[in-house]
């Protein structure tokens, strides 16, 4: 699988999509394949390898964000309930969403083993979750597909262990819908650069 956009194109382009379609781009073994590609290559504290991610298509996909509707249902007025209902229609329209969770119990052991940086590792944990979201959403844009990262943890948490069947110890951290955009990302504006860059020589 080699795609055209070199890294920095994809980097440059990779933004929040919401408008997303359920038509393919490549083979659902090609996805898997980046998938399990980045949960391979990504970097974490002390090789603690704590990411895990389960990746959702067809029924599956729609389930989640049935799951994710049905529980707000139960805590948003009725009159604000069609806008939230809207929102996540343009995730369900997408292709796949990929869960992300963290391995409590890889945390809790390396607590044990470090005492003195035990309250640094789940935020340590935190980082390499970020670094597997985007070289995974980074990987998608590179092939054509528009994502978002959403957080509806913890109310549909309990919900998505049943439905999956996912360890207790695995803690969701986000869910990321997929799809073939069908509409531009929303206007950006840039910081200075020079507020957020400090180079001495």
């Amino acid at each position: 699988m080699k795609s055209t956009k070199d890294f920095y194109s994809s980097v440059k382009s990779r933004r929040s999509m919401y408008s997303i379609g359920s038509e393919p781009i490549l083979l659902d073994e090609q996805i898997i394949a980046i998938v399990n590609h980045a949960v391979l290559h990504t970097p974490s504290a002390f090789n603690s390898q704590n990411g895990r991610v389960v990746v959702l298509l067809g029924e599956n996909h729609h389930h989640l964000w049935n799951i994710t509707r049905e529980a707000l249902r139960k805590k948003i007025s009725e009159d604000r309930f069609p806008a939230t209902d809207k929102k996540l229609n343009t995730f369900a329209s997408g292709y796949g969403t990929i869960l992300f969770f963290e391995d409590i119990g890889i945390i809790e052991s390396l607590q044990g083993k470090f005492p003195s940086y035990a309250d640094r590792f789940p935020i340590w944990s935190h980082h390499s979750i970020g670094m597997l979201q985007y070289i995974i959403w980074t990987s998608l844009e590179t092939e054509g597909y528009g994502a978002s990262l959403q957080h509806y943890n913890p109310i549909i948490d309990d919900q998505v262990k049943e439905r999956w069947n996912i360890p207790h110890n695995w803690n969701l951290v986000a869910q990321m819908p997929f799809g073939k955009p069908v509409g531009p990302a929303g206007d950006k504006e840039y910081m200075p650069l020079e507020d957020r860059v400090r180079i001495y020589k």
